[in-house]
């Protein structure tokens, strides 16, 4: 019981120190997650593709 007491306290203290990202720090975060699963899928689907002749 003791660790989860401590990782409790350590959470809420990470809690009260994060702060909510503004508009513009959203926007530009959204944006490279897409562009970062686009290029993934991309590569996924261009191995995908090769492996498909052989």
């Amino acid at each position: 019981m003791g660790k989860v007491k401590s990782f409790l306290l350590q959470s809420r203290r990470v809690w009260k120190i994060l702060k909510k990202p503004s508009s513009e720090e959203f926007k530009v975060i959204t944006k490279v997650s897409a562009l970062g699963i686009l290029i993934i899928g991309a590569a996924g689907f261009i191995v995908a593709t090769i492996m498909s002749f052989f």
